[in-house]
């Protein structure tokens, strides 16, 4: 898979893709299917499946002291749409340029003599141009102009929702990893590097793997049940995580905090994987330290139950 990060040096090689065209933040089900329609068109037509995305994306460009608003780093993005067939990703930077073209502009200079396509598959809400001019139909007229063909996805729905990275960010905020693991396909799983922290945790019995999230999204913070993959040792480990600036000890930036099960190894600048299974309570105050531990106790053995019964991530 070949990842490209300019329009203007696309080689001859890459050109004349079925593209897909989104955020693809998550790759969840509504993802899935718009590249599902550029890999028909590809299959059909024996053409190089490719994915279009902005990086850094819009919201970024328009909003730039947002919150961190990621579900997952383009490294993990680039790794799941290989997963899924994909032969190349442009990754085309959204800067003034961009956000200046005009729906037109946007499909020739950047579609067509940029990247050549010969399909694009879009979601049935995509917008794009200066202002979000265009639509789908502005799309469906400018592809009969220009000479690509078009298939429009349809709305993807987990029961009566629409499936969106907006509806996963909102589960994620608000507590409810298994609802963004239902709209994503699989539990949300984050990756860092494990850093030196002031290792409290470990005088008390609950030595941590402690993370930043940096730019990916910050879920409620409180004490969740995880599965745990470590760089270079084989498997997923059970435990319990958690997320905030605890309070009883100090407040301070949010850290992710991870106590894995029956693990006892140096990982410090090892990369991790945190995959969130269910949310057990949110984050408080303790009057003592000795309060604390008793109910970290409580929270072990609550996922511990709740793990024995949950899935591992595939993979």
């Amino acid at each position: 898979m070949s990842v490209y990060p300019d329009f203007r040096s696309v080689p001859e090689t890459a050109k004349g893709a079925s593209v897909a065209l989104g955020n693809f933040d998550g790759v969840h089900a509504g993802h899935r299917a718009v590249i599902d329609g550029a890999a028909r068109a590809a299959k059909a037509h024996h053409l190089p499946l490719g994915v279009l995305i902005f990086e850094p994306p819009p919201r970024r460009y328009f909003q730039p002291d947002s919150p961190p608003f990621r579900i997952m780093r383009p490294e993990r993005r680039r790794e799941a749409l290989k997963s899924l067939g994909v032969d190349v990703i442009f990754e085309l930077p959204f800067n003034e340029e961009m956000s200046k073209m005009s729906p037109e502009g946007f499909v020739k200079i950047v579609l067509c003599d940029g990247l050549g396509i010969n399909h694009l598959s879009v979601g049935f809400d995509f917008r794009f141009g200066r202002g979000r001019e265009g639509d789908v139909n502005t799309l469906a007229n400018l592809s009969e102009k220009y000479g690509f063909t078009l298939s429009v996805v349809s709305r993807v729905s987990e029961g009566a929702d629409k499936v969106s990275s907006t509806a996963i960010r909102n589960a994620l905020e608000s507590g409810n990893p298994d609802t963004a693991a239902e709209l994503l396909g699989h539990y949300w799983t984050i990756d860092s590097t494990v850093e030196h922290g002031e290792k409290r945790g470990r005088t008390i019995g609950f030595p941590t793997a402690n993370m930043q999230l940096g730019n990916l999204i910050h879920p409620r913070h409180g004490i969740y049940a995880v599965w745990t993959r470590v760089e270079g040792i084989e498997g997923w480990h059970a435990g319990v995580a958690n997320f905030g600036r605890t309070p009883t000890t100090g407040e301070r930036d949010p850290l992710l905090e991870v106590f894995i099960f029956d693990f006892d190894q140096d990982i410090y600048g090892r990369k991790i994987e945190v995959a969130f299974v269910d949310f057990l309570r949110a984050e408080a105050k303790f009057d003592t330290l000795d309060q604390l531990i008793v109910q970290m106790h409580r929270d072990t053995d609550a996922a511990k139950s709740v793990l024995k019964y949950a899935d591992k991530p595939a993979g």
